[in-house]
C-alpha cells in the first residue's frame, strides 16, 4: 500500500504516523499489553512505548535475578509495566515498582488488575528514589528526570544492574531544545564511568546501559 500527501511531512508527523500503523501488529503483543494499549487509546496518551521497545523490557525483565526488583519511571497508561509483568512471568520473588507523576494517569492505571507483587508509586521521582532502594532492571520513560536526575537513577541501580532508556532518539521531534535535553543526557549517560552501554538505535531510540560491579580504572 502507497500513502501520498499534498505536502511534506514535519519529522513529528512521521513520528506519529509510524507509531499509528503496523508496529503493534510486528510484534506479539501479549494480553495484558494489548489491553494497556487500549486504555491508553481511552485516555488519550500518545507517549507509550512501541512494541518494539517493550518486548526488549519484558526480556530484560524475564532475566532479572531471584529476589531482584524493578523499577519504572513513568508509568503513563501502563504500557512499559504490563510488558514487565509480560516479562517476570509466573514469577513471585520479584518486586515491580512503578512511578508515575500525574495523578489522574496514576489512578486509572491503578484501577487495572496487576500481580500482587507490583507496587504503583505516584509522585516526582527524585524525591521517591532515595527511599525506594536499589534495582536490578531500571526502566526510564518520563522525561524530566531524564535531564535532570542522572545521578540518582545510577545510584538506585545495583552492581550489574542494567538500565532502559526509552525516546532517545534526536530526530523524532522538530523541538531542538528537545534534542539538545537529549544529547545532553546522551553524553552524561555514556560518561559516566559506572556505566558500561550502548545506543540502539531502532524503535524510538534505545539506551542500555548496565552498572558496573565495581568503578572503572580508566
Amino acid at each position: 500500500m502507497t500513502v501520498t500527501f499534498d505536502r511534506a511531512l514535519t519529522a513529528a508527523e512521521v513520528e506519529q504516523l509510524r507509531r499509528s500503523t503496523d508496529a503493534k501488529g510486528a510484534v506479539r503483543l501479549p494480553p495484558d499489553v494489548g489491553a494497556a494499549y487500549e486504555r491508553e487509546s481511552l485516555l488519550g496518551f500518545e507517549k507509550s512505548s512501541r512494541p518494539e521497545a517493550g518486548a526488549l523490557l519484558s526480556v530484560l525483565a524475564a532475566a532479572v535475578p531471584p529476589h531482584g526488583r524493578v523499577l519504572e519511571i513513568g508509568t503513563g497508561a501502563g504500557v512499559g509495566l504490563a510488558w514487565i509483568t509480560h516479562g517476570v512471568g509466573a514469577r513471585d520473588d520479584v518486586e515491580v515498582v512503578s512511578i508515575e507523576l500525574d495523578g489522574e494517569l496514576a489512578a486509572a492505571v491503578a484501577r487495572a488488575r496487576w500481580p500482587r507483587w507490583v507496587r504503583l508509586v505516584e509522585g516526582d521521582a527524585r524525591e521517591a528514589l532515595g527511599r525506594l532502594g536499589s534495582f536490578d532492571l531500571l526502566f526510564l520513560d518520563a522525561p524530566g528526570i531524564k535531564t535532570q536526575g542522572l545521578s540518582e537513577i545510577v545510584a538506585a541501580l545495583r552492581p550489574g544492574g542494567v538500565l532502559l532508556v526509552d525516546d532517545m532518539a534526536p530526530d523524532n521531534v522538530d523541538d531542538p531544545a528537545w534534542r539538545d535535553r537529549n544529547s545532553a543526557m546522551r553524553e552524561r549517560i555514556f560518561g559516566d564511568p559506572l556505566l558500561v552501554c550502548a545506543e540502539l538505535t531502532y524503535s524510538s531510540g534505545l539506551i542500555l546501559a548496565t552498572r558496573r560491579t565495581h568503578a572503572s580504572l580508566d
